[in-house]
């Protein structure tokens, strides 16, 4: 993809969020664009990064530790890790990282928080919900959601700042709405029941889907095909 090509795909995926945000009466500044580039080169993230984009979200720890290798160069670039996260995993990502997605333990949690340097600001962390309750998907459980959030916001090197999810796929507005509308619920609730926590972010939406995430409050929705094309199988 061109760099002129590439600008234009990310303009075209900002003007979709901020139609949606007015279409749902919400400020245009109440969410913001996370551009997932899994099995994209770095190359890629450069072109993106010039056209303004910060945030940059990554499923595979390797190949993301890549890419951060040849972009050191910019500084305020955003990392946002949102794969599955083994216990392996943990220490490269604490040290590597400024966000979290895909939280679901408490062990995981705990070896976040253990293996964050301490000269480094407090590790972002969205709890991955698992609204659906689908079989093969990662996430805590609602039912088990408001005891781990508590146990994390303790923890002194995370910040909880909110839940993800990722729903089953549904082929309406309305049925793409009630497992988000869902998640906004247990995201109200938990904002409630931990005043003292900085809960502001609900990262749900992405490309079959914004319109209904945007208008159940996501604050931070992830688009990758939109932006950088069709992704290379693995």
């Amino acid at each position: 993809m061109t760099d002129n090509a590439l600008s234009e795909s990310l303009t075209r995926a900002r003007h979709r969020l901020e139609k949606a945000l007015i279409d749902a009466g919400r400020p245009t500044t109440d969410a913001t664009l996370l551009a997932v580039s899994k099995t994209k080169p770095a190359s890629m993230i450069r072109q993106a990064y010039a056209a303004g984009q910060q945030a940059f979200g990554e499923n595979y720890l390797q190949e993301a530790l890549d890419k951060q290798a040849e972009l050191t160069d910019l500084a305020d670039i955003e990392w946002h890790f949102i794969g599955p996260l083994q216990s392996n995993k943990t220490r490269a990502v604490a040290e590597s990282f400024d966000w979290v997605h895909s939280v679901d333990r408490l062990k995981i949690a705990k070896r976040l928080n253990d293996q964050r340097p301490h000269d480094s600001a407090p590790l972002n962390i969205c709890l991955q919900v698992n609204i659906s309750a689908e079989e093969t998907k990662s996430g805590v459980l609602p039912e088990a959601l408001d005891e781990l959030a508590a146990e994390i916001a303790r923890l002194p090197h995370l910040r909880l700042r909110g839940l993800m999810a990722i729903p089953a796929p549904a082929d309406t507005l309305e049925a793409q709405r009630q497992p988000l509308a869902a998640l906004r619920e247990a995201f109200e609730r938990l904002k409630a029941d931990l005043p003292d926590v900085p809960l502001d972010t609900l990262s749900m939406g992405m490309s079959d889907d914004l319109e209904a995430a945007i208008l159940e409050g996501a604050t931070q929705v992830r688009l990758g095909t939109a932006i950088f094309g069709a992704r290379d199988k693995r």
